[in-house]
C-alpha cells in the first residue's frame, strides 16, 4: 500500500475530512489531497506530525524508497527557504539606495554623491527609471519573503528568476547612465543570486 492510501485510510478511520486533517497538521488541504492521490509525499516534519497524531511509526507509513524521496523533498524545501531569505533580504536592502549616497550628481566643477531621494541633476525620465528599478526590486524582495510557504502560481515558480532579472536590469541601467557605485552594489547582489541559482542546477 502506498503512503497516500495509508494516510487516506488513517484519516477515514478517525472520521476526518481532508480539511480537518490539514488543520491538525498545519498544512493546506491541497497538500493532503496531493498526498492521498499519490501526486506528492509529505516532508519530514509532516511525516513526524502524521506519525504522532495517528500513533504509527514512520516505517509503517513509508517504504525505503519513499523515505529517501521524503528526505530529498525536505532538503529541497530547506534549500528553497534559504534562497528565499537571501533573495528577499538582498532585494529589500535596496531601500538603502533611497537614503545613502550611491548616486553621482554634478555640482559645478565637482561631482557630489547623493541619495536617490536627493538626486536632481539628471533628466526626469532617468530619475523615474531609477525609482521604478529600485522600487521594483524592493517589491520583489517583499513578495519573496511574504509568500515563502505558498505552493502555486507563476510568482512562486519564477520568483528567483524575476529577482535576478530585476537586479540585472538595475546593473545595466546604472552602468549605462554612469552611476558606478549603484551599478557595483547591484552587480554584487546579482552575482550572489546567480551563484545560488547555479548551485541549484
Amino acid at each position: 500500500m502506498e503512503i497516500g492510501e495509508k494516510i487516506q485510510e488513517l484519516r477515514r478511520k478517525k472520521g476526518l475530512t481532508q480539511e480537518e486533517l490539514a488543520e491538525i497538521l498545519y498544512v493546506s488541504r491541497t497538500a493532503v489531497s496531493k498526498w492521498e492521490s499519490g501526486r506528492g509525499i509529505p516532508g519530514i516534519e509532516s511525516l513526524k506530525a502524521i506519525s504522532k497524531y495517528f500513533s504509527v511509526s514512520i516505517d509503517e507509513l513509508l517504504s525505503g524508497e519513499e523515505i529517501l524521496e521524503a528526505a530529498d523533498k525536505d532538503f529541497r524545501q530547506r534549500e528553497n527557504h534559504l534562497k528565499d531569505i537571501v533573495f528577499g533580504l538582498l532585494d529589500c536592502s535596496m531601500i538603502m539606495f533611497l537614503f545613502l549616497p550611491f548616486f553621482g550628481e554634478k555640482g559645478g566643477e565637482i561631482i557630489k554623491e547623493v541619495s536617490l531621494l536627493s538626486l536632481s541633476g539628471i533628466p526626469g525620465y532617468i530619475r523615474i527609471l531609477y525609482f521604478i528599478i529600485v522600487f521594483g526590486i524592493i517589491l520583489s524582495g517583499i513578495l519573496i519573503l511574504a509568500f515563502q510557504n505558498s505552493e502555486r502560481g507563476f510568482w512562486i515558480k519564477n520568483r528567483h528568476f524575476v529577482s535576478l532579472a530585476l537586479s540585472a536590469a538595475g546593473t545595466v541601467c546604472f552602468m549605462m547612465t554612469l552611476q558606478p557605485y549603484a551599478a557595483f552594489f547591484c552587480f554584487v547582489f546579482l552575482a550572489i543570486k546567480a551563484v545560488m541559482l547555479i548551485k541549484r542546477l
